[in-house]
């Protein structure tokens, strides 16, 4: 008989995390939207008043993902599609978590490597889940 552990039914479930519903972990599909929501709106930001440059908007991007996880536990993009970064120990996020993970999403490679829990390598470092409300 397989150990549920080694291999778990859904993401999350080795998290104890339900399949479904609020505090599910967050799919793909709303993620990327959610992503796309963000860097649209940090590139309007940039375009506005960075002149557009990558540092601009990427800058942009950063700071709006460390405040508004910090301050709303979710970048806009995030509250607007029904999800939220929490700890996987359940207590306020702090802000050295936002911090790790803002800095790691920011240089981009570390959100597409992602564990069979769908954790990108951002949120495992951070020690984070990005969930749905």
């Amino acid at each position: 008989m397989p150990d549920v552990v080694d291999s778990p039914d859904w993401p999350g479930q080795r998290l104890g995390l339900p399949s479904s519903g609020p505090r599910s972990v967050a799919r793909i599909g709303r993620r990327l939207v959610a992503l796309a929501v963000d860097w649209a709106l940090a590139s309007l930001v940039g375009y506005v008043f960075f002149d557009g440059t990558w540092f601009g908007i990427l800058g942009s991007f950063a700071v709006m993902q460390y405040l508004f996880i910090v301050l709303l536990s979710g970048s806009i993009g995030h509250l607007l599609l029904g999800m939220r970064v929490v700890p996987l120990v359940p207590r306020w996020i702090g802000v050295w978590r936002p911090l790790v993970r803002t800095l790691l999403l920011s240089l981009a490679i570390p959100g597409v490597i992602y564990d069979r829990d769908q954790r990108g390598l951002h949120d495992q470092l951070a020690g984070t889940v990005l969930v749905r409300r």
